[in-house]
């Protein structure tokens, strides 16, 4: 009874009007068809990796969410390349990634997406931590955001766990603040250094295929693999009927955000290419996988970020200074060139 209550409250007044299908400048694009407003009391967690409850999507509709960042210039690259497709999804930023980025933060909003949190300095160990610095990382990473943001407004109540840790502690501490917890529905393993852009299209297209053909599919802006592979994607859920929904918050949102006088970050014409990566399906990788266990990618993602919970902000501050700029990312979590 609780999930068709979920659905009759979304149906009555949390579905807005669908957008425009028309996309200046790509009359092919995917675009965006329609938007559901999200209230955290009537869906505080969400996701079916993890949770009972998910987004009540239509057949063939998915919502793209995008976790790490922002970190030039493969966030740059990822906005570049929804806004193109007219594309809106939503973001989960790390709190002192927003700190060192905030015109990022600011283009994020003002290209229409939605803005939630996704702690402060990114703990895989989440699911271990008392209460007192879970507090600290959830309290930390939206007040950096909301001040990267210049307007509170701006950032959704939407929390996603690092590595999708969850605890009670954690669950209860984000309800008490009216906060809902996303986890996902599907994810493309776009973590994984030795990916490539191909296996990033397969791998999320069958899983969403394998869940009734709808879901919230979890990325990462922070991987020059996922640049690569976002337009074949696209294209990809295009051809086989798929339609683009984002998710947003209820209540009053700013229109837009001034953007901070920021020095420009580096950036290399080379790479990343956005090029299109093959959407063709692997047999051989389809006759091997199996479906993706919770443990398994909470384990396989401290393993490939297990170096994440060192000085956040000494490699932003080194990584800014070096002409480099994204080379490798804060503990070693981003690829190198």
């Amino acid at each position: 009874m609780r999930f068709f209550a979920i659905v009759l409250c979304c149906l009555a007044g949390g579905i807005l009007p669908a957008m425009a299908s028309s996309c200046p400048g790509n009359p092919n694009a995917i675009g965006t068809s329609r938007t559901i407003a999200v209230d955290p009391s009537a869906l505080p967690r969400i996701g079916s990796m993890q949770y009972r409850a998910t987004l009540p999507l239509n057949d063939h509709e998915v919502v793209i969410t995008f976790d790490d960042g922002p970190l030039p210039p493969y966030t740059n690259r990822i906005l570049d390349i929804l806004d193109a497709n007219c594309v809106k999804a939503s973001y989960f930023l790390v709190g002192q990634m927003a700190h060192a980025y905030p015109s990022l933060v600011r283009r994020i909003f003002n290209d229409g997406h939605t803005i939630g949190t996704h702690s402060q300095h990114h703990p895989f160990h989440f699911g271990d931590m008392g209460l007192p610095r879970i507090e600290r990382e959830v309290d930390g990473g939206f007040a950096s955001v909301r001040a990267a943001a210049g307007d509170p407004q701006a950032v959704a109540p939407f929390f996603r766990i690092p590595g999708l840790a969850r605890s009670k502690q954690a669950e209860n501490y984000l309800a008490s603040q009216s906060i809902a917890v996303w986890s996902a529905d599907e994810v493309a393993d776009d973590w994984f250094r030795s990916i490539t852009p191909g296996q990033i299209v397969r791998r999320a297209f069958r899983r969403i295929e394998a869940k009734n053909h709808r879901g919230v599919l979890l990325l990462h802006d922070i991987h020059p693999a996922t640049v690569m592979a976002l337009p074949a994607l696209l294209e990809e859920l295009k051809t086989h009927g798929y339609k683009i929904v984002q998710a947003v918050a209820t209540g009053e949102r700013p229109k837009s955000l001034p953007v901070p006088a920021e020095p420009a970050v580096a950036e290399t014409d080379s790479w990343p290419r956005v090029t299109k990566a093959s959407a063709t399906t692997a047999t051989e990788e389809k006759a091997t996988e199996k479906p993706v266990k919770v443990a398994a990618l909470r384990h396989r993602k401290r393993v490939a970020h297990k170096e994440l919970d060192g000085d956040i902000t000494a490699s932003l501050a080194a990584k800014k200074a070096s002409a480099k700029t994204a080379e490798t990312g804060p503990g070693g979590l981003f690829f190198r060139r």
